[in-house]
């Protein structure tokens, strides 16, 4: 079109559409700052936009306008037609032109903006400088049958050296060992693809920042060239072409490199963009559309590709670029640039890239062996040696097959695939040896070492299943099975241990040969045990990397990413694309001489002891003698020394005096700032309260449930205070873990409560029901206070507070109301009525609730009834049918009390009556509607309506029409559309039975069980199911926990033998007393239960049973709140709403 159409990329909202031009728009492009954005028309127009959306200048050519482009340095503009093309700059007013020999199609400016380059319909590339003149004219093989479609600069100038290198290279892919597969990362919908050529060393880049240079060959700017003899080439800005031209099989129409060069864009006759490598190679689909595909462009600085199409429609996408690799020990490959492979050795940091022309899909390594999948085949390379330093790959084996997998695995002569629930082992050859069915979906794989041919699998489930699988054997080995669902997994060097984290993200270690769980810890991400250390592993999450050590606490310390190796001091940790070894020091600074001033003690000889004693940076002794009595004065003076324990004096002293001596050594070393030390000290004196209330004093959680593990259940005073400290400290895992231990079941709750974990407290008060009080009243009161009242109703009722749960639902009623809910309003009456039947079952109070449940019952009946007129009468459009508004708007009229119930508007119900009446027919009933009207107050809004109606109905008939006229299936009266009685017949007083969406009247006719039959008694007749021969008619009943459905299908041979039920709705004519319809056992064994529907509500009430007396329909009853529905009309609004509309119960729901 003609217009211009500015969208916003967040939403894809419409800001604002620009008029000015008076053809179809074909170009439009953006200055670098933004500022700015030129258009091009067909009407030879090309106008300037300010990025407030304001035109600011307009020029024309003398054809139409074919491409705009900006110079991205002086924000000069060139502008292209059929046979010229113009430079325009903000500097001055006039615009320069210069005669082109043929139609330019594309044009582009170098990232410096000294030369224009311009593509023409011919298959000649003009590169033009920015006066304008010619300095380079390239002419593509294909001339005029080749027009030069797109055209565009590499926006990165350093790519020369990386072609000269490329062009012989016949390389294949580098892997590395531990499996590591891809940390989230996807194109939304694309798929790429690498080559291979021979490893060569990686040498660092060095910068480049010498001056551009005038002259051309020195010059290093890329251009990438489309044209229609579906070819891409790539020049140099001299004319020399790079490489040789690649297919492409389709018309390319648009071409776009990403903001550093590293890739390209095409999209055209294909009908999708594609995404190339920088050097042409294709790497995978960015998305499919339905028509050509004109234009996409890239997002500067980022990853979102914005499509244009023939028919109008724009997409938008967000490309993810994986990780791809592998870790084997100090080695790690990983994917770089979606075709070559890096292998880094990270001991010596030495680095080997294999260069690729197929997208690497895949990288596996172990000790000497790197597997690489790339589409179509499979490479396996070795090293050249087996020096542990030698990065020099070599090709061993290729397996030319396309596999698809999920996690790649190699071994010494094995290739392990995983696609989904199976393993296949394939050897070098590709031939498949053995094959593994799992139970559910392969987490995680790792190999664990072996002998060449027999290694050893770890495989994680997401059942929570850990086997060890041998791929000599066909037979796996479950080693354990947890709950949940395995992320990580790791084996400690004797392989006697196991560390898995789980989907909850938490660190499990288990005992391999007991299965005992030895410990847990929280906060992980990823696990690693220590290669040369059997008690050392590590773990990172939350941006901390931990450290723990035998039974020791853990020690942490703040690092980003994901944790991948852990061999001696070394761990390895990979952060977004790199990794990087921390180095972790297994010692303190001051252990090593206090650990060999201990074995100097322990060792020395009877007699003189030396022990010297380190003043800041210098050092004194003390000679001291420890002979018979002077042992206690040595013992004095060195406790004040403060270098090792007093007791490796002690000998065979007191042991009193060694608790005395330790606890003054202790109340010392507090003294002077060391709280450390002191409550390692008073843990060993026994004083185990002194030493918590430091610790929790300085917030060291750690040691405080250490220190709760090592104290007996029985010492019940330390424990408290320590579960009071944890608690103050925010560690409520550690709280509730020390309560579990003192046995102190009613702390533990009031901790649960305290810190909101209601799960746990709930999992608390399934297994100990004195506590539910405790739990239930707290939640429910914090569901109210966080606005979640109907919750908080639950929650009391559940703690048997029905008084609380009453008012809760009172108040929510009130509400409803008088915001004009009425849809909640009912609800919350139909819950109120439940609650009331609930507490009826008290003797006490029956008579008062059961009045009351039958009073809330009719409430909310009303209520949701009147919602569909509220929204009508309110709402600019209704969902409902004129036949529905019509009938609830009469059983509201025949069902409203003389006092009418809060919120509810005669004036609409007679107004929505006399409206739908005329629309339908019944003219009779909307005079008597609108005659009702001109009684009550109107508001002014209806006023000129219903006085209009007024007039208008005089002019119909005085009848209304028979296909309204409601009939009575007990006695087959006609009943007029207004009854004096209200909902029941004029002739039988039979109640009619509605449907709770429609508001038809239905099928059914209530009974009532004879004297002295039970409710089970009844049931059991009615099962029996006796056939009735000469009866066809066929009813079905579908009965499951979400609904109760009857259907019925009439045959050709519906006349049967009398039934007896039948007999039983006669009466007596003329009577004014309803009566009822009694059946005895022989009746109710003549039913068959297919007929038959039952209200089963809880006690007090008695059940209601309903016969159907039209073999035509079916109907569907809630077995929640017994309401009825059309099985059709049942089943729309489940859909719709997924649960009851009356009582919002789900269909997945059990019934009562």
């Amino acid at each position: 079109g003609n217009r211009l159409l500015v969208y916003d990329t967040s939403d894809g909202t419409l800001l604002q559409p620009l008029k000015g031009h008076k053809d179809t728009v074909y170009c439009v492009a953006y200055a670098k700052d933004g500022k700015r954005f030129a258009s091009g028309s067909a009407d030879k127009s090309v106008i300037i936009w300010t990025s407030k959306l304001e035109g600011i200048l307009k020029y024309t050519h003398n054809d139409a306008i074919q491409c705009v482009s900006y110079n991205p340095i002086t924000h000069q503009l060139a502008s292209c037609s059929s046979s010229d093309f113009g430079l325009w700059s903000p500097e001055q007013k006039s615009v320069s032109k210069h005669k082109s020999s043929s139609k330019i199609i594309c044009c582009s400016w170098t990232n410096d903006g000294q030369y224009l380059a311009l593509g023409m319909f011919n298959g000649i590339i003009s590169i033009r400088n920015k006066n304008g003149e010619e300095k380079v004219k390239i002419e593509r093989p294909g001339g005029s049958l080749s027009p030069i479609w797109s055209i565009c600069w590499n926006p990165s100038s350093r790519w020369e050296s990386f072609w000269m290198n490329r062009e012989n290279e016949d390389a294949e892919d580098v892997i590395v060992n531990r499996y590591f597969q891809e940390i989230p990362s996807t194109l939304k919908s694309a798929v790429y693809s690498s080559q291979g050529s021979e490893a060569e060393e990686e040498e660092p880049e060095e910068e480049d920042n010498s001056p551009r240079d005038d002259n051309l060959e020195e010059r290093n700017d890329i251009l990438a060239v489309a044209d229609w003899g579906q070819k891409i080439s790539f020049y140099q800005l001299s004319g020399k072409q790079i490489g040789k031209d690649r297919a492409l099989n389709f018309d390319p129409c648009c071409i776009s490199y990403f903001t550093k060069g590293e890739y390209i864009l095409l999209g055209g006759s294909d009908k999708q963009v594609s995404l190339f490598t920088k050097d042409g190679v294709r790497l995978g689909t960015v998305g499919e559309q339905n028509s050509w595909v004109w234009t996409c462009q890239v997002k500067p600085d980022s990853n979102y590709v914005v499509v244009g199409c023939q028919d109008g429609t724009i997409s938008f996408y967000q490309l993810i670029f994986s990780t791809v690799h592998g870790l084997y020990k100090d080695r790690y490959a990983y994917r770089d640039s979606m075709t070559d492979v890096i292998v880094q050795h990270l001991i010596t940091e030495q680095k080997v890239r294999i260069k690729c022309k197929e997208l690497v899909k895949k990288i596996a390594i172990y000790r000497n062996r790197l597997a690489i999948q790339l589409p179509e085949k499979i490479l396996i390379y070795e090293l050249y040696s087996e020096d542990s330093s030698d990065m020099h790959y070599r090709v061993k084996e290729k397996i030319i097959k396309k596999f698809e997998c999920n996690l790649l695995v190699v071994c010494a002569n094995h290739i392990i695939l995983c696609q989904e629930k199976r393993l296949q082992c394939l050897s070098f050859s590709g031939v498949k040896e053995r094959e593994w069915q799992m139970e559910s979906l392969i987490r995680y794989i790792k190999v664990i070492g072996g002998p060449p041919g027999r290694e050893g699998l770890l495989v994680g489930l997401k059942n929570g299943q850990i086997l060890k699988i041998f791929v000599d054997n066909l037979f796996a080995i479950i080693l354990l099975k947890q709950a949940t669902a395995v992320r990580c997994l790791d084996m400690s060097a004797s392989r006697k241990k196991l560390a898995v984290v789980d989907e909850n993200d938490t660190c499990l270690v288990y005992d391999i040969d007991t299965k005992e769980l030895l410990f847990q810890e929280p906060n992980a991400n990823s696990v690693a045990w220590n290669t040369q250390c059997e008690d050392m592993l590590c773990f990172s999450g939350g941006g901390y990397l931990n450290i723990k050590a035998s039974t020791f606490p853990v020690h942490r310390q703040k690092l980003q990413g994901f944790v991948v190796g852990y061999n001696g001091s070394k761990i390895f940790c990979l952060h977004v694309f790199s990794i990087s070894a921390v180095e972790v020091p297994q010692v303190t600074g001051g252990t090593c001489p206090l650990s060999a001033l201990a074995r100097r003690t322990r060792s020395g000889k009877p007699g003189p002891l030396l022990v010297f004693s380190n003043k800041g940076k210098g050092g004194g002794r003390t000679r001291m003698k420890s002979l018979g009595d002077g042992e206690e004065l040595v013992l004095r003076k060195y406790m004040f020394l403060f270098v090792v324990l007093p007791q490796d004096f002690l000998g065979s002293g007191d042991p009193k005096e060694t608790k005395m001596l330790i606890t003054k050594q202790a109340d010392w070393a507090r003294n002077i700032k060391e709280p450390k030390a002191a409550v390692e000290m008073y843990i060993s004196a026994g004083e185990h309260v002194k030493a918590i209330e430091i610790c929790g004093d300085h917030g060291w959680v750690d040691m405080l449930i250490d220190i709760a593990r090592k104290l007996d259940k029985a010492e019940r005073e330390p424990l408290l205070l320590c579960a009071t400290y944890l608690k103050k400290l925010d560690s409520p895992g550690y709280a509730a873990e020390t309560y579990l231990k003192m046995g102190d079941l009613k702390s533990l709750v009031q901790l649960h409560v305290e810190t909101q974990r209601w799960d746990e407290a709930f999992a608390l008060g399934e297994k100990h029901p004195e506590f539910k009080d405790d739990i239930y009243v707290p939640y429910a009161q914090w569901l109210a206070e966080n606005d979640r009242f109907e919750e908080a109703q639950k929650a009391f009722h559940k703690a048997g507070r029905q008084r609380e749960a009453v008012q809760v639902l009172e108040q929510l009623t009130n509400n409803a109301v008088a915001e004009s809910r009425f849809n909640d309003a009912a609800y919350y009456y139909w819950m109120l009525s439940m609650q009331c039947l609930d507490i009826a079952q008290d003797p006490a109070q029956k008579d008062m609730m059961l009045g009351k449940f039958h009073h809330f019952q009719r409430l909310a009946e009303l209520y949701h009834g009147y919602h569909a007129i509220h929204r009508h009468t309110e709402d600019p459009f209704s969902v409902h049918r004129p036949e529905t508004l019509f009938n609830i708007s009469r059983f509201l009229l025949h069902s409203l009390p003389k006092d009418t119930p809060l919120g509810i508007s005669k004036v609409k119900i007679l107004f929505t009556l006399a409206k739908q009446s005329k629309a339908l027919g019944a003219y009779r009933l909307a005079r008597h509607a609108y005659d009702k009207l001109r009684g009550l107050y109107i508001p002014a809004r209806f006023q000129k309506s219903i006085e209009l109606g007024t007039l208008t109905i005089r002019a119909k008939p005085f009848h209304d029409s028979e296909e309204l006229v409601p009939l009575c299936y007990r006695c087959s009266t006609n009943n007029p559309l207004l009854n004096n009685l209200g909902n029941v017949c004029i002739n039988c007083r039979q109640p009619f039975i509605f449907s709770a969406s429609s508001y038809d009247v239905l099928h059914l006719v209530e009974f009532y069980l004879g004297e002295g039959i039970t409710d089970e008694e009844a049931i059991s007749l009615i099962d029996l199911e006796v056939p009735r021969p000469k009866q066809d008619n066929r009813q079905q009943e579908i009965a499951n926990s979400s609904s109760q459905i009857l259907r019925l299908v009439e045959t050709k041979d519906s006349m049967g033998d009398e039934d007896p039920f039948t007999a039983k709705l006669s009466f007596e004519q003329g009577g004014s007393e309803f009566v009822p319809v009694v059946v005895s056992r022989l009746v109710l064994r003549s039913m068959s239960r297919r007929d038959v529907l039952i209200k089963r509500w809880p006690p007090p009430l008695r059940w209601q049973y309903f016969r159907s007396l039209l073999p035509d329909a079916s109907i569907t009853m809630c077995p929640s709140c017994f309401q009825m529905f059309h099985s059709e009309d049942y089943e729309l609004l489940v859909l719709q709403h997924g649960c009851c509309p009356y009582c919002r119960r789900c269909k997945d729901d059990p019934g009562p």
